[in-house]
C-alpha cells in the first residue's frame, strides 16, 4: 500500500530562531520524523509549501486539492498548521475527491523535542492505511470526521463539536 505524505508547514515544520524569538521555517522535519519512528511504509513524500496555516489562502487550498486528486495513490496524509485544518478539511471535502485524506498537524514544533507531531503524524498514517474514503483530521490519537471537530484553544487538543 502506497501513501502520498502533503507536506505544507504549519508549527509542525517550526523552526526556532535563539536571536529574535520568531519561529521561521527551513525546511520540513518529515525524514527526521520517519526516521526516528522507524517507519516502514510505502511513503511518496512532497512538500507543497512551507507556511502558517494562517497565512493559508483558499489558492493554496486549491493546491492541495489539485495535488490530492491527481496522484496515483488513494491514501493520503496532509501534515498541517492546525490553526486552520478544519478550514482546508472543509475545502476538500467539497471537492469530494473518492481518496482517504487525513490532515494532521502539531501544537509544539518539532524542533522543540517535546511535540505531539510524532505521535499525531503516527496515528495519521495508521488512520490512512484503515479508514473508508472521506476527508479526516488526526489528532491526539484520533481521527475525526472533516466536519465534526474543532480546536479548543483552551485545552490545547481536537474534540468532537458538540463535547
Amino acid at each position: 500500500m502506497n501513501i502520498k505524505l502533503f507536506v505544507t508547514g504549519g508549527t509542525f515544520d517550526k523552526e526556532y530562531n535563539e536571536l529574535n524569538g520568531q519561529l521561521f521555517f527551513k525546511e520540513t522535519h518529515i525524514y527526521e520524523i520517519l526516521k526516528l519512528g522507524r517507519s516502514r511504509l510505502n511513503l511518496n513524500i512532497q512538500t507543497l509549501m512551507l507556511i502558517d496555516s494562517l497565512d493559508m489562502s483558499d489558492l493554496d487550498r486549491s493546491l492541495i486539492a489539485e495535488n490530492c486528486q491527481d496522484c496515483e495513490e488513494n491514501r493520503i496524509v496532509i501534515t498541517h498548521g492546525t490553526d486552520t485544518m478544519t478550514q482546508t478539511a472543509a475545502y476538500l471535502a467539497s471537492k469530494n475527491i473518492e481518496k482517504t485524506i487525513l490532515i494532521t498537524g502539531a501544537m509544539i514544533p518539532y524542533k522543540f523535542g517535546s511535540s505531539d507531531g510524532l505521535f499525531n503524524l503516527g496515528g495519521a498514517l495508521a488512520f490512512a492505511q484503515t479508514l473508508p474514503n472521506g476527508v479526516y483530521i488526526a489528532m491526539n490519537g484520533r481521527y475525526f470526521h472533516w466536519n465534526n471537530c474543532r480546536k479548543n484553544r483552551d485545552s490545547g487538543i481536537f474534540e468532537e463539536i458538540g463535547n
